[in-house]
């Protein structure tokens, strides 16, 4: 599976790095041609049900996501949350982890690995690169309050 790795340093406190980045209704927004679709009730908990819908018109496809792992940053200890994806075209699971930076702030680690179905092994490389990319600016996106 294709990795995706991000570190990102913010001079927001920890909680409110969190904050802005699990408020999943505004990860459409950062994505080309995504909405968010929010199927369960909040506050968000493991369990948690969420769907990236990407498109134009009736081309689209979905990145049905569920939080399997939820633990907010509190004081000194890092924030951790692990959604695991469920689709059809789009399989694999994404991390967020929010630690309290080394001199003051927060240090954003987005780790996630995914696999696209009907895609051939050999586009990984391509897979990660792009990824990269587009995660990492809805992360600055999302930390800056874009």
């Amino acid at each position: 599976m294709p990795a995706i790795r991000i570190v990102h340093r913010t001079p927001l406190s920890p909680s409110r790095a969190w904050h802005r980045l699990t408020a999943w209704e505004r990860h459409g927004a950062q994505v080309p041609l995504t909405r968010t679709i929010i199927e369960t009730a909040g506050p968000t908990r493991v369990g948690t049900r969420f769907t990236a819908r990407t498109g134009v018109g009736s081309i689209t496809f979905d990145d049905p996501m569920e939080v399997a792992v939820w633990q907010p940053p509190e004081g000194a200890s890092p924030g951790l949350v692990r959604l695991v994806k469920q689709g059809r075209a789009v399989t694999g699971w994404a991390e967020i982890e929010v630690r309290p930076g080394p001199a003051g702030g927060s240090e954003v680690h987005w780790r996630e690995e995914i696999r696209l179905r009907g895609l051939p092994r050999a586009l990984d490389p391509v897979v990660s690169a792009v990824g990269r990319r587009l995660f990492g600016r809805a992360v600055d996106r999302l930390l800056s309050g874009a």
